[in-house]
């Protein structure tokens, strides 16, 4: 039979008496009560535990580990005598810069340490410490929390209240690039001394101005708080000190995001102020569950205790302000502690009934050591290395043999959840948001307004249940806002300040073209190719497809000068072809008179292929068409010129031009003309034809359908060769404008050539000027003006005299029939 031993292990505790903190003394005082209480577990062994302080100080956490690990009846390292004394781990501490303190000494003997408090999320802690373990999740989980809280609400521009230390100093370096990866900004990072500098007053005195400074910035309306509970207590008792009368004054509303390891208390002086600044705190705690029996537990404490337990003293006096009696030391009776005070009648800042996340923490850690040494307790049985007098030789147990154990643990605590590490030596589970409720009487109430879990799919990381959260009265139950400016309202982009953090910016309406419909967009965009922005930029209209139609005022006048020119040129060739016979029409060949008449009529037509919307065949036709009806009236046009001035000069005696009068100089030149710009047109349309096209760039509100010519080179050949054979028609003609005027038409054609000239000219800038259906009218205006600019100058002084001067003439018209005749 096993007979009962005791194996013992510590707990790091702060010396500095904050009844709050009394529970986590309590919740390890009931863990191990439970385990010895229990056949299940451990049955024939009796934990045992003592507790050590840190003072909050470096060099004494020091100390204390080493009197934990040798201390007898003297202080002698690396000896111990006392048989009784079987350290297997050590839980602690609260704070990560006193952990790691421990841990440099209690790493060296390769005891298992248990911390209950959150930590940097480096990696080289399991590494640099192999023994210890966290009985928390990795604090990089609180940290995106942090990140998606501030995002969730907007909040970019945040202050920092940061411990002075190791540990804050490392809260600084993990957050801050978190932050500016996010879009979000530290507007002040304010350092928080751990302790009052007593001896040196300008210290203390300027730490509390700073402090106060960063606190009284307007725009800064959230604020992240990391290090020590203790650092609430600062900020308290700055605004008391600074502003008595006016502590609840606008200026100090702030939403406080607090971090796990800082918890609401009360101490000294700050018992006589109230947690109105408090008020719509958001608290980042462990995740705990209520343990059954454990208010029973604390509902039954007693001063009575004190000589069992060293911390009920001090503990006791200061939550109830009073005195537990000493025979030796007379008092008042009314300062008297009366026995009948009960822990769960003080307010929650002072103690809490309901377990903590830290107590829930140290009571899973005694757990997890009491079930690796039931497994090594089991495991030895089998063994069956038992003592001669049959007991269990705990003096071979070392320390190192706990933590292969400790790995592999896997539990289900009194409260059914799942306790286990990960690879990492971390506890797996997840960080509540907790809002704080205060009320008048210096209480307050947590509110659970969220959870914080890494294992969780991506969009149910962090839950926040917004409507839950009860703001600080001074917001009015708005949600606050904590921004370095205003945001910038949709049609605006951010304008960067110079010399400023990226939060801080102008806002600069969106370029032309470009909207924005969210707020505080860094650039501006450009709609959709078939939409444009509307007026105020922060939204995309469908834009309107156009052409050129015939339903349209334009396109309906422009048609009817394209048919009031048909008719008129009609007109004018049946008038000719009427009065063929006679001198004026047969003089200077009347076919090319009739050749003219008719590809001055077709151009006329032919503008009525650029209305209408543009389609396959048309887009293929109107262009070509154009180009080689135009060159057939520019060819007869430079024909007639050329005739003339052959005419004129073969009627010198001896010339030898007088073979080239005549039709077959003039019909030469129209189909040599003629055919050269259709093969320039053929040649472009085997190649590369012109099509439909939408352009939805050209103009801001509209789609344009239009033609697209293909070959821009082939096209611009088209348009060249065109204007090179006005060019020499207008030099001929000009030419031969002195020419004797019995009948010479130069005078006439130089006329007609230079407006002809004028109009394409004026064409060029004004075509490559506009947009959209616009140059569809640009072109067809130019082509009736030059189409009218000929018939007008050449046709019109012939149909004077045919109509209504015929006899005026008609000794001239004789001599021109002599002169001209192809008889």
């Amino acid at each position: 039979m096993l007979i009962p031993h005791t194996v013992e292990f510590t707990l790091e505790f702060i010396c500095s008496v904050v009844p709050k903190f009394y529970q986590h003394t309590l919740a390890l005082a009931f863990a191990i009560k439970e385990i010895n209480e229990s056949p299940k577990i451990l049955p024939n062994l009796t934990l045992g535990f003592h507790i050590y302080d840190s003072y909050y100080n470096a060099r004494m956490t020091y100390r204390t580990t080493l009197d934990l690990l040798f201390k007898s009846n003297r202080f002698i390292p690396n000896y111990t005598c006392d048989m009784e004394k079987n350290l297997i781990a050590i839980i602690g501490g609260l704070s990560s810069d006193t952990s790691f303190y421990m841990a440099d000494t209690i790493g060296l003997y390769k005891i298992p340490q248990l911390t209950y408090g959150c930590f940097p999320p480096e990696e080289s802690d399991a590494d640099q410490f192999p023994s210890f373990f966290r009985m928390v999740p990795n604090d990089s989980h609180q940290y995106m929390g942090i990140i998606s809280l501030l995002k969730h609400f907007g909040w970019k521009w945040v202050g920092l209240f940061v411990v002075e230390g190791d540990s804050g100093e490392k809260f600084l370096q993990t957050l801050e690039p978190f932050l500016s990866e996010h879009g979000i900004c530290s507007a002040f990072t304010q350092k928080i001394p751990q302790v009052a500098h007593l001896d040196n007053m300008s210290v203390t005195i300027g730490a509390f101005f700073n402090i106060f400074l960063s606190l009284t910035d307007d725009k800064v309306n959230a604020c992240v708080i990391f290090g020590e509970s203790l650092a609430l207590a600062w900020i308290r008792i700055v605004i008391f000190l600074r502003d008595p009368e006016n502590k609840e004054s606008s200026s100090f509303r702030k939403v406080w995001i607090i971090t796990t390891q800082i918890d609401v208390v009360l101490i000294g002086i700050q018992r006589f102020l109230d947690f109105e600044l408090f008020q719509g705190s958001i608290f980042f705690t462990i995740h705990s569950e209520q343990i059954l029996g454990f208010k029973t537990f604390l509902q039954n404490i007693k001063p009575d205790r004190i000589d069992r337990d060293g911390f009920l003293k001090d503990v006791w006096e200061q939550a109830f302000d009073c005195t537990l009696p000493n025979p030796s030391v007379p008092l008042d009776s009314n300062e008297h502690c009366t026995g009948e005070e009960r822990l769960k009648s003080l307010p929650g800042a002072l103690f809490e009934m309901g377990m903590t996340g830290h107590s829930y923490s140290i009571y899973n850690a005694v757990y997890v050591v009491a079930h690796a040494l039931h497994a090594i307790v089991s495991t030895t049985l089998k063994q069956k290395t038992l003592m001669a007098d049959g007991k269990l030789d705990l003096q071979d147990w070392q320390p190192l043999k706990l933590q292969p154990f400790l790995r592999g643990i896997i539990f289900n605590n009194s409260a059914g959840e799942t306790v286990s590490f990960n690879g990492k030596k971390e506890m797996e589970g997840v960080f509540d948001i907790m809002n704080i409720v205060t009320f008048p009487n210096k209480s307050f109430l947590r509110v659970k307004v969220g959870q914080v879990d890494n294992d969780a799919l991506e969009a149910r990381r962090i839950i926040i249940n917004e409507d839950m959260i009860k703001w600080h009265k001074g917001f009015n139950q708005v949600v606050p806002i904590s921004l370095c400016n205003n945001c910038c309202p949709p049609g605006h982009q951010k304008k960067r300040k110079e010399g400023e953090k990226f939060c801080c910016y102008d806002c600069a309406p969106c370029p032309e073209g470009k909207i924005s419909d969210q707020k505080d967009i860094d650039d501006c965009f450009r709609c959709p190719e078939d939409q444009y922005p509307n007026m105020d930029k922060h939204g995309c209209i469908s834009k309107t497809i156009t052409f050129l139609s015939y339903e349209e005022p334009l396109g309906i006048s422009l048609a009817s000068i394209a048919l009031s020119f048909s008719i008129v040129t009609t007109l004018v060739l049946l008038a000719f072809v009427k009065h063929r016979d006679t001198p004026i029409v047969k003089a200077n060949n009347r076919d090319l008179t009739y050749t003219l008449l008719i590809s001055l009529l077709l151009c006329f037509q032919s503008s009525l292929l650029f209305i209408g919307k543009p389609g396959e065949m048309a887009c293929f036709l109107r262009q070509p068409t154009f180009g080689i009806i135009f060159s057939v009236a520019v060819s007869c046009v430079l024909a007639k010129t050329i005739t003339v001035v052959v005419a004129f000069m073969a009627t010198k005696p001896g010339s030898s031009l007088r073979k080239w009068v005549g039709k077959r100089l003039a019909n030469s030149i129209v189909l040599s003309c003629s055919l050269t710009q259709a093969s320039l047109c053929t040649l472009w349309l085997a190649t590369s034809p012109p099509f439909p096209e939408l352009d939805m760039h050209s103009l801001m509100e509209e789609i344009t359908v239009q033609c697209n010519e293909g070959s821009v080179n082939l096209f611009s050949c088209v348009l060249g060769y065109m204007g090179l054979l006005a060019f020499f028609s207008f030099l001929s003609a000009f030419l031969a404008r002195k020419l004797p005027d019995t009948f010479n038409e130069a005078k006439f054609i130089t006329f007609s050539m230079l407006l002809f000239c004028s109009v394409w000219l004026c064409f060029v800038p004004t075509y490559l000027s506009t947009k959209g259906k616009y140059m569809v009218m640009v072109e067809i205006f130019s082509i009736l003006a030059s189409s009218a600019g000929l018939l007008g100058c050449i046709f019109a002084p012939k149909c004077y005299i045919i109509m209504l001067r015929p006899e005026t003439y008609l000794n001239m018209l004789i001599r021109a029939e002599q002169l001209f005749s192809m008889k």
